[in-house]
């Protein structure tokens, strides 16, 4: 069902699956997802296919991006996405249909950076699973680039905008040239019909990827505990590194379950058989036994 609420002012809206037959309150997980997605892309279907494992699932745009509100539009928000989930365990917690005390924060692609750190200091939420996870932090950012030179030339777009300057923008996808995720492999995802959704726009603001840059989501694998963590990662992904799922595994104390997949792009876990179906059943059979 379509649902809305509200945040700092922001209508959110989102998709609430509540599994059939009704048998009393459920387990809830709440879902973000991938950088500039939206909830009828990967984190939608992540949420049909856990609602099909007997977990209410509450799939949503974060503020700026698909039919919520917000600007400016197509902006990367870090610190709005961590309260927009806040808000989504409140609404959730709110329903008859959820046990408000099993409730697991689920994250794909950049969203599993952000689920852990909003799990880490939310005691509300039971569990932690991230799906092909981007676990940034601004120490990897700086990592064999000019990091000063970066965040000097987007901060300078900031600081147009600043001064009464339009917005600047880049395409979030392109197969060549200049984009905010440029090539053929986010392309392959974006810019056809695999993630088609009337409400996803094929642009992103300058600013977003300062944001990236200074983005420290790695933190929260520090503070989860005792919280159980699952992370899901394919063997190879140039766009969230084995490395950082590693790192993040390794700062995690138990329990925690790290799981390999045999993918080989990261974008084969928002759709590709088999991988969508060994991460939803993996990352159910893991919250069953925790919530």
């Amino acid at each position: 069902m379509r649902i809305e609420f509200a945040v700092d002012g922001v209508t959110l809206v989102g998709e609430l699956r509540v599994p059939e037959p009704s048998t009393g309150p459920r387990p809830a997980l709440v879902f973000t997802g991938p950088f500039t997605g939206v909830r009828d892309q990967a984190t939608g279907r992540y949420a049909e296919r856990l609602a099909a494992h007997g977990f209410v699932t509450l799939a949503f745009d974060h503020r700026n991006w698909g039919e919520s509100g917000g600007e400016p539009r197509c902006h990367e928000d870090p610190q709005g996405k961590l309260h927009d989930l806040r808000a989504a365990v409140s609404f959730l917690r709110s329903r008859p249909e959820v046990d408000g005390e099993r409730i697991g924060a689920v994250g794909i692609g950049l969203g599993g950076g952000y689920a852990l750190r909003f799990a880490a200091f939310d005691p509300r939420v039971k569990a932690f699973a991230g799906i092909a996870g981007a676990y940034h932090n601004p120490y990897t950012a700086r990592t064999g680039t000019d990091y000063q030179s970066a965040l000097a030339s987007l901060t300078e777009a900031v600081e147009r905008q600043d001064q009464g300057g339009p917005v600047a923008y880049l395409p979030a996808v392109a197969p060549e040239g200049e984009a905010a995720m440029p090539g053929e492999e986010p392309h392959a995802y974006y810019g056809t019909g695999r993630a088609a959704s009337p409400h996803w726009d094929n642009r992103v603001t300058r600013a977003s990827l300062r944001e990236l840059l200074t983005l420290d989501n790695m933190m929260g694998a520090d503070f989860l505990s005792p919280t159980p963590a699952l992370i899901v990662h394919g063997v190879v992904d140039r766009f969230s590194s084995p490395e950082g799922a590693e790192e993040a595994f390794k700062r995690l104390d138990e329990p925690k379950k790290l799981v390999w997949l045999d993918a080989k792009r990261h974008i084969d876990l928002y759709d590709q058989e088999p991988y969508v179906t060994q991460a939803a059943e993996t990352t159910a059979q893991f919250l069953r036994e925790h919530l």
